[in-house]
C-alpha cells in the first residue's frame, strides 16, 4: 500500500514568519503653552505689527523731516529739469535755479566760498554734477550765519557757498531737482539736506566739480 499523509502537530500561528510593520507616522503630542507665553508672544507680534506700520507711513511721507521747507521739483516739476548746454542767459523759472538748461562750463564746487553772487547758468550745471549751492540774501542773515554756512562748505568737494540777493529766504540750498528754504544757519535741516543730496541728486553720475570756472556776477563766461 502506498505510505499514508504524515501525521503530526499543524503549525500554530506563531510559528509563522512575523510580516513587517507598516510605517506609520505617529503625531507628536501637541505641547500645552502657558497663559504667561502666550501673552508675551501676543505682545512681541502687536510691537512688530507697529514697528510695520510705522515704517510704511515714514517712508511713504513726502519729505520727511523736512515738513514743507523742501521742494521736489522732480515731482511738482519735472518740465523744468531740461538739460541742454546753452550759451548767453537764461530766465530759470525758479530762483536760486535747481536745474534746467546751463552753460556748457560748470562752476568750480570744490568746497569754494564766494563772497559775490555766481552766474546761475554755472551754478545750475555744477547742480548737475551732484553739487550742493548753498545761497543766502545778505540783506537777511547775520554775520555768524555766513560763518556757519562757510564751515560747511569750505574745503569739501560737491559744495559751494554764494550770495544771492533778493531770494525768498534766507538762506536757500539747492541739489539738481530739489530746494530747501530755511531762516537761519542753526535750523539742522541744513545738514540733513547736505546729507541726502550732495552728491546723491547727480544725475551724471562720476562728472568732477573741479576743473569749473571762478567767475562772478550774473553774466555767464562767454566762450567765443
Amino acid at each position: 500500500m502506498p505510505p499514508g499523509p504524515t501525521t503530526g502537530t499543524p503549525p500554530t500561528d506563531a510559528s509563522w514568519p512575523t510580516p513587517p510593520a507598516p510605517n506609520v507616522l505617529i503625531p507628536p503630542r501637541p505641547t500645552s503653552r502657558s497663559p504667561k507665553a502666550l501673552i508675551i508672544s501676543l505682545i512681541v507680534l502687536g510691537l512688530l505689527g507697529m514697528l510695520g506700520v510705522g515704517g510704511f507711513i515714514l517712508y511713504s511721507r513726502p519729505n520727511p523731516g523736512y515738513g514743507d521747507a523742501l521742494v521736489n521739483y522732480r515731482e511738482t516739476r519735472p518740465e523744468i529739469l531740461t538739460r541742454e548746454h546753452v550759451m548767453g542767459d537764461i530766465n530759470y523759472p525758479v530762483t536760486p535755479p535747481v536745474g534746467g538748461n546751463h552753460h556748457p562750463m560748470w562752476q568750480s564746487c570744490m568746497g569754494d566760498v564766494y563772497d559775490e553772487r555766481i552766474p546761475d547758468e554755472h551754478a545750475v550745471h555744477s547742480l548737475e554734477h551732484g553739487a550742493v549751492w548753498i545761497t543766502y540774501d545778505p540783506e537777511r542773515v547775520t554775520a555768524d550765519d555766513i560763518r556757519l554756512l562757510a564751515e560747511r562748505v569750505e574745503g569739501i568737494d560737491f559744495m559751494m557757498l554764494s550770495p544771492y540777493p533778493g531770494q525768498e529766504s534766507p538762506i536757500s540750498l539747492q541739489a539738481w531737482g530739489y530746494q530747501l528754504r530755511v531762516a537761519t544757519a542753526t535750523d539742522e535741516r541744513i545738514d540733513r539736506f547736505i546729507q541726502d543730496y550732495r552728491i546723491t541728486a547727480s544725475i551724471e553720475a562720476g562728472a568732477a566739480c573741479s576743473a569749473g570756472v571762478n567767475i562772478t556776477g550774473t553774466t555767464p563766461l562767454d566762450l567765443y
